[in-house]
């Protein structure tokens, strides 16, 4: 398996990782047994960096990871979590919080003591330094290795930086999601973090085998994201019929040339798809085989200077970005 490392602690992980958010909450139903044995498939195949956070399932996904690891597979892996979230809307940066939230993760997955921890958004009523400042006392205690944030804005990050190294930052990144190019990329560049691009597959739909949300469950979250709309998601296709179209003649298939494009954007980008599916997970490992030359990934970018995806991230109740 194929190793990238992580900020200026060069956190050394596989060079794609397993985001585990949908073992427990957000596309529909899963099943624990089927989860655990893909992520024990993961492992084998030298999947290193496990991505989970305390509200997945409101803490579910942490005891599921928590039972996964159980043996030796813990010494296998990287293991990512986040805190700050109190329930779906609601954020609370307090050091406060931070330092009880990482308590119960760490009681939750068995552990000692969490690889990677993250803010998973900043508080807007709290200063990041406050915030990061909280981290920093966990490291100091033993309790955490690293420290991440996620979907932060640039000015957020550059003062998160100044209390303590920031190992990792994660984003939505993807063909249909390009906005980190703009700002975040160059200065985790600058400041020597690394990236760690979530929705890679923008939440399986760059994989082609989804052409309308209707074809989703109830309750499945991808309903509500405005990308995946009616008119919005008619446009946004042309993108993945592209893609389509482009791995076709590369000989891989639309998932694994969306992957392979992230990876070849830089050495400090480590993208996270999430799947509850070893036949899945195998598509995704072999991205790492594919290979785009320069002229390649010209035509994909000149496509996408004519083809940006339209449609917010998020709804607006869940716009969090500070």
């Amino acid at each position: 398996m194929q190793k990238r490392k992580l900020g200026k602690l060069k956190l050394e992980v596989s060079a794609l990782g397993l985001g585990c958010m949908g073992m427990s909450m957000g596309y529909g139903r899963a099943d624990d047994q089927e989860s655990i044995k893909t992520l024990h498939y993961a492992i084998e195949k030298g999947i290193s960096f496990l991505d989970t956070s305390d509200l997945y399932g409101m803490g579910h996904n942490e005891i599921l990871i928590g039972k996964a690891l159980s043996g030796s597979r813990r010494d296998k892996v990287v293991l990512a979590t986040k805190c700050g979230f109190v329930d779906m809307v609601k954020v609370d940066g307090s050091p406060q919080h931070i330092k009880k939230a990482c308590d119960a993760s760490l009681k939750r997955l068995g552990l000692e003591v969490i690889d990677l921890y993250y803010l998973h958004r900043a508080d807007k009523n709290i200063p990041i330094e406050e915030s990061v400042g909280a981290f920093a006392d966990l490291v100091t205690a033993g309790k955490i290795l690293h420290i991440g944030l996620s979907e932060v804005t640039p000015a957020t990050l550059k003062r998160a930086a100044t209390v303590h190294p920031i190992t990792a930052l994660q984003s939505e990144y993807s063909l249909w999601e390009t906005k980190p190019e703009s700002d975040i990329l160059p200065l985790c560049d600058e400041l020597d973090i690394g990236f760690v691009p979530y929705s890679p597959l923008s939440r399986g739909f760059l994989s082609g085998q989804y052409r309308k949300t209707e074809n989703f469950e109830e309750g499945d979250f991808r309903r509500l994201l405005p990308k995946f709309q009616s008119t919005n998601l008619e446009h946004n296709l042309q993108i993945v019929d592209k893609l389509i179209r482009f791995s076709k003649d590369k000989g891989c298939t639309a998932a694994q040339l969306a992957l392979a494009w992230l990876l070849a954007q830089g050495q400090n980008i480590v993208p996270i798809p999430g799947t509850r599916s070893i036949y899945r997970l195998n598509e995704n490992i072999g991205a790492l085989d594919v290979h785009l030359s320069a002229a390649e990934l010209n035509e994909m970018r000149d496509f996408l200077k004519t083809h940006q995806a339209i449609g917010k991230q998020y709804p607006d109740e869940f716009n969090f970005e500070v």
